[in-house]
């Protein structure tokens, strides 16, 4: 038999009054242990927090972006770079222009008509900023006996610099590329004219529109005669060549995959800055090279160029987003303007890890919510619509003998009908080529 537990006075406990304290215990390590349970379980829900943080979806969103665009890369296959022979026939065709023109020789320096001629971009020459030292092609138009027009492509160059211009890869008739050197102490201006290429006589020489102006004024004070681009001349550019045509399909097809890959991946919370490095990403991805990335939502897209003033919005469900971006693939660029709303979220009851959360005070009740204004909604699809409506009539109007006034008029018709002509402050669209805007054939 037990022995009774004794009170302080000397008088034992009741068997109710030791129940009473088995029980307390008890109740005690109950207590406890729901105490590490529950610290415990705060711990891995902010684990959980973590892992479905803002920070993370930015990073899902990014590799989501490079799987799909990575699913299937075919728009790539028909990409083929512009070979030698195109470079020096565009040089021919240049040539025939000047003779055509009574001009001597066209001279530029390195930028996109170098790029065009001679496959040397501005930064391929100084990728820092551009040389303060006369470095410049020239195409002289050559009549043979015959009548034949050709192309004689020169080079000016410092002379330290000759061995890295021979190694530049730029094509050439030639074994050798015909360099007329000069010396840090001589006036290069002077050197060209007394130079093998003009022996001293003046010639006229066109500029390109990129050249800049203290070269024209060296060519000048040195007894040149230089004038500006003719038509004849923008003629040789503006035209393009099966190639060209080619590779700006496979850069502007390819820049709207990537766009399109991105969607499904957006998810509310990303800023636009966010989605902004994730479209450049999934770009880079498939050697792309950037050019410009605007990503703007809702009433920032009403900002055609948006700038430094933006950036920081959130994404929403409701949100509009716009984006106007260009890339880079083998010397051609694209440019392309998509608008769009992300995928609706996912409806589902409150879950009792969402009840946890929101008891912790990791989440409010208002992300569980999903708030919307059917009317502005509403309207946002009309301008939508109307929009592709516009494109749809301007795409129409692209015919032989059609103007391309004629084609932004049309798109402008079907947006002044409908009300919202004092919106569209913005042209309907540009040439496209090496540079991201180019004159083109109207």
């Amino acid at each position: 038999m037990a022995k009774a537990e004794m009170r302080p006075e000397g008088v034992s406990s009741s068997p109710h009054q030791l129940h009473v304290r088995r029980r307390a215990r008890v109740l005690q390590l109950i207590a406890t242990s729901f105490l590490l349970y529950a610290v415990t379980s705060f711990y891995f829900l902010n684990s959980f927090y973590d892992r479905i943080s803002p920070g993370n979806a930015y990073e899902k969103a990014q590799e989501c972006a490079i799987d799909n665009l990575h699913s299937d890369l075919s728009f790539l296959d028909p990409a083929v770079p512009i070979t030698a022979e195109e470079f020096l026939e565009r040089r021919d065709r240049l040539a025939r222009a000047l003779a055509a023109s009574n001009v001597d020789a066209f001279v530029l320096e390195p930028g996109y008509t170098f790029q065009y001629y001679g496959n040397i971009s501005q930064t391929d020459w100084e990728p820092w900023e551009p040389e303060e030292r006369p470095f410049l092609m020239l195409v002289l138009p050559q009549i043979s006996s015959s009548g034949k027009v050709s192309a004689k492509t020169a080079f000016l160059s410092p002379h330290f610099e000759e061995g890295r211009v021979r190694m530049l890869g730029i094509p050439s008739q030639e074994d050798e590329l015909d360099i007329v050197i000069w010396e840090e102490h001589w006036n290069p201006y002077d050197t060209l004219l007394k130079s093998r290429l003009f022996n001293g006589q003046s010639a006229k020489l066109m500029v390109d529109e990129e050249i800049r102006d203290f070269i024209v004024r060296g060519l000048d004070s040195a007894g040149f005669e230089t004038v500006g681009l003719n038509p004849e001349v923008e003629l040789v550019r503006q035209q393009k060549s099966p190639a060209e045509v080619e590779l700006l399909r496979v850069v502007n097809t390819g820049t709207v995959v990537a766009v399109r890959a991105m969607r499904p991946c957006l998810v509310p919370g990303l800023t636009e800055n966010e989605v902004t490095e994730i479209l450049n990403t999934a770009l880079l991805s498939i050697n792309f090279g950037l050019f410009f990335n605007i990503v703007l939502f809702e009433e920032h897209g009403a900002l055609p160029h948006g700038g430094f003033v933006t950036g920081w919005k959130k994404l929403t469900p409701e949100s509009m987003v716009v984006i106007d971006v260009g890339a880079h693939y083998l010397g051609y660029s694209s440019d392309i303007c998509r608008s769009f709303f992300i995928d609706p979220p996912k409806s589902h009851s409150p879950t009792a890890m969402g009840f946890i959360l929101q008891l912790f005070g990791k989440v409010s009740g208002e992300q569980e919510v999903l708030h919307t204004d059917p009317e502005l909604r509403a309207e946002k699809f009309k301008v939508w619509d109307i929009v592709l409506d516009a494109q749809s009539a301007a795409a129409a109007a692209f015919k032989p003998n059609n103007t391309a006034a004629s084609v932004d008029i049309a798109a402008r018709k079907v947006i002044e009908d409908a009300g919202y002509g004092y919106g569209f402050t913005h042209r309907l669209g540009h040439g496209i080529g090496i540079k991201g805007i180019c004159s083109f054939l109207a």
